[in-house]
C-alpha cells in the first residue's frame, strides 16, 4: 500500500473514532429522558434516549476490528474512555459555576438535567470498558476460530454478548445509586437488551457494506486480511532483513 493510501486510511480511522466518541458522549448526556416506542404494535418499548446512539459504538468497533485490527479497535475504546472522563469534568465544573440572574438556564434547571451525569458517566464507563473490551475479544475469537470467514457470526456474537453485559452492568449501578428504582430493573433490562439485539441484527448489512468498501478502497482482498497500522508499516519497512 502506498503512502497516499495509508494517509487516507488513517484519516478514515480518525473519522470513525470521532463518530464513536460522539455517539458515546451524547448517549451519556441525554440518558435521563425516556421514550415510548411500539413498532407495529408488537412490543411496547420503554427506553432511555441515551440508548439511541449507543449501537453506533459497536458498529464502529466491529468495522475497525475487521479492517484495522484488534490493536486499533482497542485504541478507539481507550479514546472513548478519555473523552468520557473529560466530559464528566466539564459538566461537573459547569454545575458548580453559579448562574447569573439573567441566565436562560438557572442552576436548578441545569442540575435537573445534568445532575445525574456523574453517576451516569461512572456507570456507563464501568459498563463501557467491560463491554467494549469483551466485544473486541469475542469478535477476534470468532474471527480466528472461523479463519476470517462468516463476518455475520462474529459481528452478532460479539455485539450481543457485549450488549448483554453492558445493559446489566449499567442498570445494576444506576439502581444501586438510586438513579432508577429497582422495581424498573427487570422491564428496563428486557427493553434495553431486546432493543440492542434488534439493532445488532439490523446493522449486520452495514458492517458488511463498510468492510467491503474499505477492503476495496485499500486493496484488502484476502479473507480476514487486516489493514496494518501506518506506524507498524513504517516500523516493519525500517527493520533490517
Amino acid at each position: 500500500m502506498d503512502a497516499r493510501s495509508l494517509a487516507a486510511a488513517e484519516r478514515l480511522y480518525l473519522s470513525l473514532t470521532a463518530l464513536f466518541i460522539a455517539a458515546l458522549v451524547t448517549g451519556n448526556l441525554i440518558f435521563q429522558k425516556f421514550f415510548f416506542w411500539n413498532p407495529l404494535g408488537l412490543f411496547a418499548f420503554e427506553l432511555s434516549v441515551g440508548i439511541l446512539p449507543y449501537p453506533i459504538t459497536f458498529l464502529v468497533t466491529d468495522i475497525v476490528s475487521e479492517v484495522y485490527g484488534k490493536r486499533r479497535s482497542q485504541q478507539v475504546v481507550v479514546a472513548g474512555l478519555v473523552a468520557s472522563v473529560f466530559t464528566l469534568f466539564v459538566v461537573t465544573v459547569a454545575d458548580l459555576a453559579p448562574a447569573t440572574e439573567w441566565s436562560p438556564v438557572q442552576d436548578d434547571e441545569f442540575r435537573n438535567v445534568f445532575g445525574f451525569t456523574f453517576l451516569a458517566v461512572a456507570a456507563s464507563m464501568a459498563a463501557y470498558l467491560t463491554a467494549q473490551f469483551i466485544d473486541v475479544q469475542v469478535f477476534h475469537f470468532w474471527k480466528n476460530l472461523t479463519g476470517g470467514k462468516h463476518l455475520w457470526l462474529r459481528n452478532n456474537a460479539s455485539t450481543l454478548t457485549s450488549q448483554f453485559i453492558d445493559t446489566i452492568i449499567v442498570l445494576l449501578l444506576l439502581c444501586s445509586f438510586g438513579v432508577i428504582e429497582w422495581s424498573r430493573f427487570g422491564s428496563l433490562f428486557v427493553n434495553g437488551f431486546l432493543f440492542k439485539a434488534i439493532i445488532a441484527l439490523l446493522d449486520t448489512p452495514f458492517v458488511y457494506l463498510g468492510v467491503h468498501l474499505l477492503r476495496r478502497r485499500f486493496g484488502l482482498v484476502g479473507v480476514g486480511q487486516e489493514l496494518r497500522d501506518p506506524g507498524q508499516h513504517e516500523e516493519h519497512e525500517a527493520r533490517p532483513s
